[in-house]
């Protein structure tokens, strides 16, 4: 008897032990418990969406990467005014990829901060360019964007249909107004885990 109640001690202890030992290891295959890099991505027109972008790379110690046109985009390219500005022109084309000027060194980073104006309730077109260029598959994007008053629900949307293997978040809309306490209060709500500085481009 002494020997069953031995034995079943025995198997008791190493049960606990190998269960402990299992929810250490899911524990450590958490994606928020995981030390993931982060990039901050951000296409600017008028130096608004990129001082949000500055802010975000300071307070995640993220790597800073800005979306260069080919050809940059002049006072006249943006004059929403005329129909036939550049900035219209791209827009009323659902085919066009404005041209990015510069690498942006992702691959190594899971977490894609994206930012950008909204133009007409919508993304940029040298943002689809983007998503064109580099596979974002399984990596978290979290949108950022400025706007006088368009909300940023749209654009996300269509971030959604460009990567639909990507983690979406809903992400954030900012205004040139728009305090460091606002930025860093979304952020700490994403639960996104901030201890390793990627570096800045």
């Amino acid at each position: 008897m002494k020997k069953l109640w031995t034995c079943l001690l025995i198997c008791l202890f190493f049960g606990l032990l190998f269960s402990c030992s299992k929810d250490n290891q899911n524990e450590s295959e958490n994606p928020n418990q995981i030390n993931q890099k982060i990039a901050v991505v951000y296409f600017s027109a008028t130096k608004t969406t990129e001082n949000i972008a500055i802010q975000i790379a300071d307070i995640t110690k993220g790597r800073l990467m800005q979306i260069l046109p080919a050809i940059p985009y002049s006072a006249d390219d943006l004059n929403y005014t005329n129909d036939d500005c550049r900035a219209n022109v791209e827009q009323n084309d659902e085919n066009a990829r404005p041209e990015i000027a510069n690498n942006i060194e992702i691959n190594d980073c899971s977490i894609i901060f994206i930012g950008y104006p909204i133009w007409w309730g919508k993304l940029p077109k040298i943002i689809y360019t983007f998503f064109d260029t580099y596979d974002l598959a399984d990596k978290t994007i979290i949108p950022f964007c400025t706007s006088g008053g368009s909300a940023i629900s749209t654009s996300v949307n269509e971030i959604k249909e460009l990567e639909p293997l990507a983690f979406v978040k809903e992400g954030k809309r900012f205004s040139s107004s728009s305090s460091q306490s606002e930025i860093k209060n979304w952020i700490a709500q994403l639960n996104v885990k901030i201890n390793e500085k990627v570096g800045m481009e």
